[in-house]
């Protein structure tokens, strides 16, 4: 009887874990099927050359960005400057680029479903529309002149990205034999606006500022002297030039590092920790389930001038292009914004959709009283230095920033920010390696798309 009851016993736990494993393959492969059938090795989706054999990718505007011909190979844009300027939302025939549309979305273009998989009757899988105008990459990709970086816009309401540029880039038809040492091509398989970080320099002064804003009662009725350096701690900070005598608006608009240093250093590590937390700047936002790379900061432990060379976006300050456009984006919208999303919609070879994709939104990233101030602050920036001509029939509001690299490079050049036009609801951010003054190289890049964005040209 002993013997009976205890193969029952055992009989009972291998039934209890093969329900168990049971359980755990279902739930997985709810989560993730998809990404199982579109492996590259599934020669139902994939041709001899591993290229993705099956479904569309277009442009918002319906333009066909890559599809398959006849022969059952992979085929892009007829125009190279397009195919250079969307490579890294539409990907390359190889699937090196892991953030393009033939790997990220290659179970949506495949027509991938929980009940017939990758099956589909007619045999053409789905076409992916993405929510990019491949008009304004292209404008991004030519404003860029060869430049290592990368450009977005978002519509800060619906998170619709309408350009997402990364430079270095190349031509996906003739993909080059890129050599180990190859600095020209140095990081070309990511897209920098998601993937990468940079030093932020004096664009990180907009959390500075709203950190001052809400800690400093005192702020705006403040005079400051600025004569090219400043003692913050046991070291100086300096500035580009000596600004004289400013008030908080004046410090922002000519960007005075010695102001925002001191302002840093009065406000301590804590506090600058808890804005940036804030902002959003340390988090890994998903980009319909793309994930962007954290920035990382160093304030605990740091120094007092260390700390005040932090506050003006130096020391070891890492920012991610597309956090600091969403936030750009909460700044604009009140405190919160949309969260991007790359992918429109996806429309079976029946004429219907199989999927929604619907809007969703941040926390608090600012609180709103200050996130108005800022803005009003940003615009006088436009309006005071970087001249409200260069962005016609736009109510901008931007902060550009110069972010020493060192090892002898030319600073690294940004421009970020948002318009407030009522039908035009869009955050940007522009980030050019070894580009120099932000206002001039990053913000010529900004304006370029803008333009085309806004005004049509």
């Amino acid at each position: 009887m002993r013997k009976i009851e205890k193969r029952a016993a055992l009989c009972l736990l291998l039934a209890a874990a093969l329900v168990l494993g049971l359980g755990v393959f279902c739930f997985r492969f709810f989560l993730s099927g998809g990404k199982w059938v579109s492996f590259a090795a599934n020669r139902h989706l994939y041709n001899s050359r591993g290229e993705l054999s099956v479904g569309r990718v277009l442009d918002r505007d319906g333009d066909l960005l890559s599809w398959v011909d006849e022969d059952g190979s992979r085929v892009y844009y007829d125009n190279a400057t397009v195919r250079k300027a969307t490579l890294h939302v539409v990907g390359d025939a190889q699937g090196r680029i892991g953030s393009g549309a033939l790997v990220a979305f290659a179970d949506r273009l495949s027509g991938y479903n929980l009940l017939t998989g990758a099956y589909s009757p007619m045999g053409a899988g789905n076409d992916l529309y993405l929510t990019i105008d491949a008009r304004l990459n292209y404008a991004a990709y030519t404003a860029m002149n060869g430049k290592k970086g990368a450009a977005a816009v978002y519509n800060y309401e619906t998170g619709e990205v309408l350009c997402l540029f990364s430079s270095p880039t190349f031509d996906p038809v003739s993909p080059p034999d890129i050599q180990e040492g190859d600095t020209a091509y140095d990081g070309v398989y990511l897209n920098r606006a998601l993937s990468s970080t940079f030093v932020p320099g004096s664009v990180f002064k907009t959390i500075t500022l709203a950190a001052a804003i809400e800690n400093l009662p005192d702020l705006f009725s403040r005079a400051f002297t600025c004569s090219g350096s400043c003692q913050v701690g046991n070291d100086v900070v300096t500035c580009p030039a000596a600004h004289g005598e400013l008030d908080i608006y004046s410090a922002f608009s000519k960007s005075c590092n010695g102001v925002f240093a001191q302002l840093a250093a009065e406000l301590g590590p804590e506090v600058l920790a808890e804005y940036t937390r804030q902002a959003g700047l340390t988090d890994r936002y998903s980009v319909s389930g793309l994930k962007t790379a954290a920035g990382s900061f160093q304030f605990s432990g740091a120094s007092e001038n260390q700390l005040g060379w932090a506050g003006v976006g130096q020391f070891n300050d890492l920012v991610n292009p597309m956090s600091l456009m969403i936030y750009m984006g909460a700044v604009a919208n009140g405190g919160r914004a949309a969260l991007p999303q790359l992918v429109r919609k996806t429309v079976t070879p029946l004429g219907f959709p199989p999927s929604f994709y619907f809007s969703h939104k941040t926390g608090k990233l600012i609180n709103a009283d200050t996130a108005a101030t800022l803005a009003d602050m940003m615009a006088r920036n436009v309006t005071e230095t970087y001249g409200a001509g260069r962005f016609p029939n736009m109510d901008l509001c931007a902060k550009s920033g110069t972010a020493e690299v060192g090892g002898g490079r030319a600073p690294n050049s940004w421009f970020t920010g948002f318009l407030r036009n009522e039908d035009a609801p869009y955050a940007f951010v522009v980030v050019v390696e070894e580009g120099g003054s932000g206002a001039q190289t990053a913000g010529s890049v900004a304006a370029a798309v803008l333009d085309l964005l806004v005004n049509g040209y």
